[in-house]
């Protein structure tokens, strides 16, 4: 057993040392690859070494070869600019109609690109050129220039506004085609090289020639309006009361809202957006022009005539600023310009509210009598006629008033101080509560104005205070009438003008009543209640005029008799005095019921007390109570 364990032993050790033996030959092997790795990275970087050069000197004659080609492509490119100058001359020469407006204005945009090109370059040898394109360049614009003219020159004959208004038929327009090629050549024209070879750097010579031949177009157009507008304003009736509409500034407002809007139209066609609003407000400029220039001649008439033609100030304010509204809407253009042709006219309707009122002080202050019947004057039927006329231009007035604030139309001064130039907004023109109560306000301040003139000039030139009383109630009926029949009354719902004009009412009843206080101190008897006895009646209550005579003394007999005699002249005078008065039918009707209710209860009292003083045969008792009473009932 232990030989055969000998023997395992033997025979791994045997293994063992072939092991080391093969593992000698790979150690040995391992290092010849590893000499041989390096000799091969030896040799490598000999080689790289060599070919860097090779590849560098390549690479520079790649890039040197890349780089010539550049060059000489770049001297192709600036040299083909002036090879093609013949070409582009022949276009631009022959000029644009031969050859068409679109290949025109590629040779021009070819011209302004070779211009670009040799700027940039900046050769000597191209400078000949430069100055050649340039020179081919302005006569091209010029040539668009004069085509643009030719173009717009058939669409320049003035129209007859009224044509197109009566019939409602819109302004007319320029063509499709028209406009095209003129937005077409507009392109060009409103480019920086148009206005560089113009020698106008700020303004498109397109816009130029578009606005001075179509500016005129439109003040042609509307000239004739604008003298019709003068002629109808003056052409009236002296000290009538200017009424609505009769002026042809409405017509010539219209007419300017369409043809300005028409135009708007042809802009919009022909020019870019952005040149719109400045192509719009030149070719409008003339015609609005002439248009402050109207509004400035109807302001001084209107000044001269200040108490009845003020209306036409209100009128014109509301149209205008509608109209300067409505095309604002639509162009964004224009509401300056309007506002400017409308601050004289708008000045003159807000300082007329407080030249009115004080016409009515100065009108008054001025009369020197009054009608001698208590009749109404003719200025108060003036005054209310005013007033009635306002009602119809609630908007211009709620504008006009708004600006002032309630009551600062009292004086002239106040309404310079304050002074608005700007165009009032559409807001301002809301008719609304607030304005409504402002229109009544200065109504009844007007109605006050002329009643306390009134009244003041009546107890100074009247001469006696019952044809006093008679001349205001007359008046002041007068003015409830005219309120009543008009929009006047809707106007003064609100607030206490009737309570106002009820008090001035009052005021004249009274002054007229005072006369009829003398027959009434007739029928005043004094009784001493501790000296005599009740007054006797008979079996149904009624007073015995007998047994109270038959009471009475001989001096209080004589008393009873002039009470009569006294009473009887003075009704009579006074009834006379009544029936001859001119009074309204309704101040008539009105002081007649007063009156009686005045008289008539203090005479049946006294009747029935002393009728019997001269036992039936009239000589002192002209009435009974019946006859009394008709004659009472007679005044009305």
């Amino acid at each position: 057993m232990l030989k055969a364990r000998n023997g395992d032993h033997a025979e791994e050790r045997a293994e063992v040392e072939v092991l080391f033996a093969e593992a000698a030959k790979l150690d040995t092997i391992s290092r010849k690859i590893k000499v041989s790795s390096a000799r091969l990275d030896d040799r490598g970087q000999l080689s790289k070494n060599a070919v860097k050069p090779v590849y560098s000197n390549t690479h520079s004659l790649q890039t040197m070869n890349d780089n010539i080609d550049k060059i000489l492509d770049a001297i192709d490119k600036m040299l083909g600019p002036s090879e093609d100058k013949g070409r582009e001359e022949r276009i631009i020469r022959a000029g644009p109609d031969p050859k068409g407006i679109t290949d025109y204005l590629a040779s021009l945009k070819r011209i302004d690109r070779a211009l670009s090109q040799m700027a940039s370059a900046n050769l000597r040898v191209n400078q000949q050129a430069i100055g050649d394109f340039n020179e081919l360049l302005a006569e091209g614009s010029s040539q668009l220039q004069d085509l643009y003219r030719s173009i717009l020159a058939d669409e320049l004959q003035p129209v007859e506004p009224l044509n197109y208004l009566v019939k409602k038929k819109p302004f007319p327009v320029l063509e499709q085609e028209k406009a095209s090629k003129l937005g077409l050549i507009d392109s060009f024209l409103s480019s920086s090289t148009a206005r560089n070879a113009s020698h106008s750097s700020r303004e498109s010579p397109s816009i130029r020639i578009y606005a001075e031949l179509r500016g005129g177009y439109l003040s042609g157009s509307l000239h004739n309006l604008s003298t019709a507008s003068i002629s109808t304003s003056k052409r009236k009736v002296s000290g009538e009361i200017y009424r609505q509409g009769t002026s042809g500034i409405g017509t010539y407002a219209q007419a300017i809202e369409s043809s300005f809007s028409a135009e708007f139209n042809n802009i919009s066609a022909v020019f870019g957006r952005e040149n719109w609003g400045f192509a719009f407000d030149a070719t409008c400029r003339k015609a609005l022009a002439e248009f402050a220039k109207t509004l400035r001649e109807l302001n001084m008439h209107i000044k001269a005539n200040l108490a009845t033609d003020c209306f036409l100030a209100y009128e014109i304010v509301e149209i205008v600023t509608n109209v300067g509204y409505r095309l604002d809407q639509q162009t964004g253009q224009l509401k300056l310009p309007f506002a400017d042709a409308l601050k004289p006219i708008r000045e003159t309707a807000r300082s007329s509210l407080a030249e009115l009122l004080e016409d009515v002080r100065r009108r008054v202050s001025s009369m020197q009598s009054l009608p001698l019947d208590g009749s109404v004057i003719p200025f108060t039927t003036e005054v209310m006629t005013r007033m009635q006329t306002m009602t119809t231009y609630p908007q211009s007035l709620a504008s006009i008033m708004t600006s002032l604030g309630d009551g600062n139309w009292q004086s002239v001064a106040s309404i310079h101080s304050t002074s608005s130039t700007s165009l009032p907004s559409l807001k301002s023109f809301d008719v609304g509560a607030d304005s409504s109560q402002l229109l009544a306000h200065y109504i009844m301040d007007t109605i006050e104005t002329l009643l306390t003139s009134l009244d003041a000039k009546a107890r100074m030139l009247l001469k006696s205070k019952s044809l006093a009383g008679v001349f205001m109630a007359n008046n002041v009926a007068l003015i409830d009438r005219m309120i009543r029949s008009s929009d006047l009354s809707s106007v003064l719902s609100t607030g206490n003008a009737s309570a106002k004009i009820e008090s001035w009412r009052k005021k004249g009843t009274s002054a007229y009543l005072d006369s009829w206080r003398e027959p009434c101190s007739a029928l005043m008897d004094v009784q001493y209640i501790n000296r005599s006895p009740r007054p006797p009646s008979g079996n149904n209550g009624v007073i015995d005029s007998t047994a109270m005579i038959k009471q009475l003394g001989s001096k209080d007999k004589d008393s009873i008799k002039e009470k009569f005699k006294n009473f009887n002249t003075s009704f009579d005078e006074l009834s006379s005095k009544h029936k001859a008065m001119q009074m309204e039918r309704e101040v008539r009707s009105q002081l007649a019921r007063e009156v009686q209710a005045m008289i008539e209860p203090l005479y049946a009292r006294f009747w029935d007390r002393y009728h019997e003083i001269d036992k039936g045969k009239g000589k002192y008792v002209k009435y009974d109570k019946g006859s009394l009473s008709a004659q009472l009932a007679g005044l009305g």
